[in-house]
């Protein structure tokens, strides 16, 4: 199959970043060479990452899986993880995640919205689909072993490679403009959207010319999950760089050290309070004896000097989104306080007034982003134009975040334009959260928003008013709120009110509440011995 190729210098060949394309690029030349190494110390060359892929890829289609479809993938990461997501682009299919702590409201938005008709998951999360509409889903297929039954037929992931068949041909070939994956990102004035991402925008996101430090010697180190960009991203330019990844299930405290030498990773991202968690930790004598080389830190905070004067390691902090490519990056070990960097090269940045007129230097502003490189950020949100219009107006996409820029051409995050919440490495939509909470009997209203956490980001506060009559007590709503949403956006503080403080036009003045941040009539759950955890699959 033949296509003509695109004369556009800015677009690189297929076979630079085209999943499938880099996948048989890189097992016909370095078929030896290691691509991933496991936390239990199985590891994969090119040559064994090709035939799994192909293995799996060819019991998709055996299923009906063709170029162009929709799959689902609710799973966190691991080996099956990156082979569904290899093989679905294998497929020139697209590649759909979503979190593995979606349930009710927002698992069946998502399922909806994505048209997808097969569903790879974890087995101890399929009893969550009896509880919704689950859509256009015809079949499921799970990883581990499945505790209770669904309406839909499921069956285990190994038995797509028992069931292999010859691989259809490709309709046409895939190229780097195509549909990649739907990434799903929240939401704040409505549900949760997905973002249309390009190979190239996948490849633009952390390439050669983003993030010029890594290179097809390094190892990069995945403990982020699937469904978000900081896990796919970095498993996709690894192999878009010939390097490899390790892969470590959870972020662990006690273990990073030791997987970092025993898998020889030169590279990794430190999200959150991740770099934190590491500095706490009682030094030791071999704190210097690994090959760890760079770190991202993401936020950077002043912890970051002490990561590099401890550990030895270079650090570099960046801004992105799932919707853009990196377009802020730091040198290594960046000296002022708060930075993001600079605008790399590839390019353009504006922080604008509410009008799209741009603000003077050191004024705050909300950063407009455009490339030079067509397809080198997203293509608007699926099924949802009135978002991807509104996004992409003046012919910039607007990031909803707040900046300030120096002198020197350096940027600093101020804050959100927009109401998401960030709590421990999670974007939450507020728009969800009051979603759930109104859906309680005893509540009238509600207004969710982010208050300082004491270990950086977030923590989840709601402001309620109760309906005339009822009494609203804190504990019943937040056993009532476990039930219905993922840990990570259940509040920790639950403020009740006679009223919540509104606008003349009856909007809520959320950033009132936000001002006053946690007050002495603000119940803890944390206080209460009232504690949610991340389900463990097994």
């Amino acid at each position: 199959m033949t296509a003509t190729p695109c004369s556009d210098p800015r677009v690189p060949p297929r076979k630079t970043c085209v999943v499938r394309d880099l996948i048989e690029h890189w097992a016909e030349n370095t078929p030896e060479h290691t691509y991933a190494v496991f936390e239990d110390g199985t590891s994969w060359s090119y040559a064994e990452l090709r035939e799994r892929v192909i293995s799996v890829a060819s019991g998709l289609a055996a299923r009906g899986v063709n170029q162009g479809d929709h799959v689902a993938v609710w799973l966190f990461g691991g080996a099956e993880g990156i082979l569904s997501f290899f093989a679905i682009n294998y497929l020139g299919a697209v590649f759909v995640p979503f979190n593995t702590a979606y349930k009710g409201r927002l698992l069946a938005h998502v399922l909806s919205n994505s048209d997808a008709r097969l569903l790879i998951a974890h087995g101890d999360l399929i009893h969550r689909l009896d509880e919704v509409d689950t859509a256009l889903l015809e079949r499921v297929v799970y990883i581990g072993e499945t505790a209770s039954t669904t309406q839909l037929p499921a069956e285990p992931f190994a038995s797509l490679a028992e069931d292999r068949s010859e691989l259809p041909e490709l309709k046409h070939p895939i190229e780097p403009w195509h549909t990649q994956s739907i990434i799903y990102t929240s939401g704040t004035t409505g549900p949760s959207k997905g973002v249309l991402s390009s190979y190239l925008h996948l490849y633009t996101n952390a390439g050669p010319e983003s993030w010029p430090f890594i290179t097809g010697d390094d190892r990069f180190l995945i403990n982020m999950p699937l469904f978000h960009i900081g896990g796919m991203g970095i498993i996709f330019v690894m192999l878009a760089r010939g390097g490899s990844i390790s892969v470590m299930q959870n972020f662990s405290t006690e273990r990073f050290w030791p997987f970092v030498r025993e898998t020889n990773t030169t590279a990794a991202f430190l999200l959150g309070v991740m770099a934190t968690f590491l500095l706490k930790h009682p030094p030791s004598g071999d704190d210097r004896q690994h090959n760890l080389r760079r770190a991202f830190m993401v936020p950077f905070t002043e912890t970051a000097l002490d990561m590099h004067e401890r550990f030895g390691v270079d650090i570099y902090t960046i801004f992105n989104m799932t919707e853009i490519s990196s377009p802020i990056v730091s040198e290594p070990n960046p000296t002022r306080r708060g930075t993001c960097g600079k605008v790399r090269a590839g390019v353009d940045v504006r922080l604008v007034d509410e009008n799209d007129c741009e603000v003077p230097t050191g004024e705050i502003g909300e950063m407009l982003v455009r490339t030079d490189r067509p397809w080198g950020m997203n293509h608007g949100y699926y099924k949802n134009p009135e978002a991807t219009a509104e996004a992409w107006r003046n012919g910039w996409f607007h990031t909803g975040d707040c900046f300030r820029q120096d002198d020197e051409g350096f940027f600093y995050f101020v804050d959100r334009r927009k109401d998401a919440i960030r709590r421990r490495g999670e974007n939450i939509s507020s728009f969800e959260v009051e979603a759930e909470v109104v859906a309680y009997p005893a509540v009238r209203e509600a207004a969710a928003y982010g208050v300082p956490s004491s270990v950086g980001e977030d923590d989840v506060m709601v402001a309620v008013a109760a309906v005339e009559g009822l009494e609203l007590d804190p504990e019943s709503l937040l056993h009532f709120l476990a039930e219905k949403m993922p840990y990570f956006m259940v509040p920790r503080y639950i403020r009740i009110l006679p009223e919540l403080p509104k606008t003349p036009s009856a909007k809520v003045q959320k950033h009132l509440l936000r001002a006053e941040g946690i007050t002495s009539d603000s119940w803890d759950r944390d206080a209460h011995g009232f504690s949610l955890r991340r389900e463990k699959l097994r």
